[in-house]
């Protein structure tokens, strides 16, 4: 008996067969079958309403815009230089920022036809003809409107500008100058007027004050100064306005005094 030892086994070949097949394979849900069952068409009557999302808070109301306290005033000036004043306002208004206060200005003017002598030759013959001409001359010459908020900026605006006297009616720094009337802005700038305010294809201003009133002068030599209304003028052409006379006393004397109707005021 030999003494060696006995050979390793070779490594068995892998069997080729498959494994048997299991006896209970794995069934797999198909696309339907995987599908949840469908809800039937009056479930939904159990089931309570969504709730209701809180209603989105109100936007806060735009804020009104502010009050325009933008008022027509009549302001004394160099006679002869109306134009350049008013240009030399709106520069400064511009320069100094305070465009917010102001508005514009106007210088009132009327249309008024003049007769000019002409001379011609005719036939050898000098003859003088009288021709028409329409022009447009100030209303009020030195005095300009301007449509401004009044304080102390504009009225140092329009003082420290050369040739502006003062607001008309201003009695002093604190006090401001009465503003123009509605129907006084509408005749001065020409707008149309309704038809109480015209009689006879004529425009009727509408005063305030009757004679033997007693009024107070708003500017000039006589400003402040109180007297009796002796005569009112109405106006005879289109585009005129109502003069009026006051009679006031200096030196115990009665002195009448030619205005126009905007520049007294009824006491």
């Amino acid at each position: 008996m030999s003494d060696e030892p006995n050979p390793a086994p070779a490594d068995e070949p892998a069997d080729p067969t498959p494994p048997p097949a299991d006896d209970h394979p794995v069934a797999v849900a198909t696309e339907e079958e995987a599908a949840p069952e469908a809800a039937p068409d009056d479930a939904h009557l159990d089931t309570p309403p969504p709730a209701e999302s809180p209603a989105a808070e109100p936007a806060d109301a735009a804020e009104p815009p502010p009050e325009d306290k933008k008022k027509w005033y009549i302001i004394k000036v160099t006679s002869g230089r109306e134009e350049s004043i008013k240009a030399a306002i709106e520069r400064r208004v511009k320069i100094e920022g305070v465009a917010v206060l102001f508005s514009q200005i106007h210088i009132p003017v009327e249309r008024v036809t003049e007769v000019k002598k002409v001379k011609e030759t005719r036939n050898g013959e000098k003859i003088t003809k009288e021709k028409r001409v329409v022009k447009e001359r100030k209303k009020f010459p030195g005095y300009i409107m301007a449509e401004v908020e009044f304080n102390e900026n504009i009225l140092y605006l329009f003082r420290e500008t050369s040739g502006v006297g003062d607001f008309v009616g201003a009695t002093g720094p604190l006090k401001p100058p009465p503003p123009m009337t509605d129907i006084e802005v509408r005749r001065m700038l020409g707008e149309a007027v309704g038809p109480d305010d015209k009689k006879d294809g004529k425009t009727v201003v509408k005063l305030d004050y009757e004679k033997g009133d007693r009024v107070r002068i708003r500017e000039g030599a006589f400003a402040n100064m109180e007297g009796e209304v002796k005569e009112i003028a109405l106006p005879k052409e289109a585009g005129e306005t109502p003069k009026v006379t006051v009679e006031v006393t200096i030196f115990g004397r009665g002195v009448p005094v030619d205005l126009e109707y905007w520049q007294v005021d009824k006491v």
